[in-house]
């Protein structure tokens, strides 16, 4: 876990951040400094089976909200909010809706909805086959792993301007965290493909939502659904951005946190 804390931590806002798949969960240097200069104090954990977490086969995506409570809990933080990007959305939505008043509030940028028949799931994914291999089980998703090979053209040109420049940073962890090994990759998967162990109309805070519109992951039906079926919920669709070139929106996502939520 990683926490930016020093002395004035007692001071600052507390965000826990929750990173996407694959993600090792170390802090990610244009986060720490967005939140530096905003008084925030970055925290961060890996999920099981990255960065070195023991992994945690069967677990859901509500399991994130035990595990986070007791990071928080062991860096003395009571009250917090919370924000996930890719496959740190539907986590963070998930601390959300079951920690209760202890999350202030979220933003979950080019987050999943949960697997529904409400809209076509997959429709506009440029390469959804480890998702559609999770839906058979855990067993299935292994086996795509170990013959999967990674697809260039999920990333519009905004997203590889990204990772070679203001987010170099994200790309060497996910490398570092694909070095690993599969298990949280395949582990996130399924959890997302299965049902999640929560409602999200269960979410009685504010929840930013964020969307680039030419988002080849993580497509705009899965915000829009979100945009539904939250209780409290905001919408900024990006148009020109992707999957990647949305996380530009952070410092902004950070500055509605402080707007919105209640300071701890």
């Amino acid at each position: 876990m990683y926490d930016s804390g020093g002395a004035d931590a007692g001071h600052a806002f507390p965000l826990m951040w929750h990173h996407g798949s694959p993600q090792t969960g170390a802090p990610l240097e244009p986060l720490l400094s967005a939140a530096a200069s905003r008084g925030i104090r970055l925290l961060s954990y890996g999920r099981p089976g990255y960065g070195g977490s023991t992994p945690h086969p069967g677990r859901t995506v509500a399991s994130a909200a035990a595990d986070v409570a007791q990071v928080a809990d062991a860096l003395g933080v009571s009250r917090f909010a919370v924000m996930g990007a890719s496959g740190g959305g539907p986590h963070a939505l998930a601390c959300v809706a079951l920690l209760g008043g202890r999350v202030t509030g979220a933003v979950c940028l080019a987050g999943l909805a949960p697997f529904t028949e409400d809209f076509d799931w997959f429709a506009g994914m440029a390469s959804g086959g480890g998702l559609r291999a999770a839906v058979a089980g855990r067993e299935a998703r292994a086996r795509f792993a170990a013959s999967d090979e990674f697809d260039e053209t999920i990333f519009t040109q905004a997203d590889w301007a990204a990772l070679s420049g203001t987010w170099a940073s994200l790309a060497a962890d996910a490398g570092r965290a694909a070095a690993a090994g599969p298990d949280g990759l395949v582990d996130d998967d399924v959890a997302y493909v299965t049902p999640w162990g929560f409602d999200v109309t269960q979410i009685d805070a504010p929840v930013l939502l964020v969307q680039g519109g030419e988002d080849r992951i993580v497509p705009p039906a899965h915000a829009n659904w979100l945009m539904r079926n939250c209780p409290k919920p905001e919408l900024w669709l990006r148009p020109h951005d992707g999957h990647v070139s949305i996380l530009d929106a952070c410092p902004l996502a950070m500055d509605w946190l402080k707007a919105h939520c209640d300071q701890p």
